[in-house]
């Protein structure tokens, strides 16, 4: 029997009409955003599906929004896929930064009531060290690891995300990011690209957040796993409540292994991966880790009906 893994997007996937179709035709999907809504007491479901983007957009708006469709995203699929195809249930989960959150959830680790509170306070505590400094992040493209990771060292940036071959994301002031990135392509990469993010996500900037997220987190309830969750700091599995909050506090500032997150997933044998959320980047980047691997996504009603395994 094939092995199956549920991927989750992370913060950068959101678009104006996410879960719309899904809102509308489900009532398992309705109850999410409603319950969303409740929870941080203001009308995520209408920005999510009216905008504006500039809004939506914004770290604190963005990161639950995400979240709550993804999870609604993946309530489509238990209710319509799972109970005709069995073998669908997952291997393993994994989620990208954000997405551990959802991955999380569809483990039975955290409900999802608790990880909307959680993410809405995690924006919020990394929202305002990005206010602190002229920071953010670049996308260095065509540039093996080990270069990216030295010329980070030289000019006092981080590396944020190791997202698949020839993509690495960088994180620190701007004035040394544009230093490292024009050293990189100096190096042989193909492109240095500024992300339109405010802040240096991924970084030691995010530690005081790191600290205040750590105490929310001992007060939440969190459960075994009834599935393995890979972890983005580790690339391996988690299962135990310890190993989860230590996972998601010290995420906000180390590195996001997703490459090798997918590659342990593939060596433990896993040959199907459904990204369930809004928007394709992980399905993307999957592909470029391992091009004879099967990527299907889930996010509308056109994606629902086109599924097939």
């Amino acid at each position: 029997m094939q092995k199956i893994a549920y991927v989750f997007p992370g913060q950068g996937s959101q678009s104006v009409g996410m879960g719309y179709d899904f809102y509308q035709n489900f009532e398992p999907a309705k109850r999410i955003f409603d319950e969303a809504d409740k929870v941080l007491g203001y009308p995520l479901t209408r920005l999510c599906f009216e905008g504006p983007i500039e809004k939506l957009s914004q770290t604190q708006y963005s990161q639950p929004a995400i979240l709550t469709t993804s999870i609604a995203c993946l309530e489509v699929l238990k209710e319509n896929l799972l109970p005709t195809t069995y073998y669908l249930l997952p291997t393993y989960l994994a989620g990208h930064s954000l997405g551990e959150y959802s991955a999380l959830v569809a483990a039975g680790g955290i409900e999802f009531k608790e990880a909307v509170h959680i993410v809405h306070q995690r924006a919020l505590f990394m929202q305002e060290e990005a206010e602190k400094y002229p920071a953010g992040m670049t996308a260095i493209l065509g540039l093996e690891r080990a270069e990216v990771e030295r010329i980070c060292r030289e000019e006092s940036v981080e590396v944020a995300n190791i997202n698949c071959p020839g993509q690495i994301v960088i994180s620190g002031l701007k004035e040394c990011l544009e230093k490292a990135g024009q050293k990189a392509v100096a190096a042989g990469a193909k492109r240095a690209i500024s992300l339109a993010v405010n802040g240096a996500f991924h970084s030691s900037y995010m530690l005081p957040a790191q600290e205040k997220l750590a105490r929310v987190l001992s007060e939440a309830e969190i459960k075994n796993l009834q599935i393995p969750v890979i972890a983005n700091i580790t690339a391996k599995p988690i299962t135990n409540p310890d190993e989860i909050r230590e996972s998601l506090t010290k995420q906000i500032s180390g590195s996001v292994l997703w490459e090798d997150s997918v590659r342990f997933m593939i060596k433990q044998g896993v040959t199907t991966f459904i990204e369930i959320g809004p928007e394709k980047v992980l399905k993307g980047l999957i592909r470029r880790i391992a091009s004879n691997i099967s990527v299907k996504n889930i996010e509308n009603m056109v994606s629902l009906k086109e599924f097939n395994v």
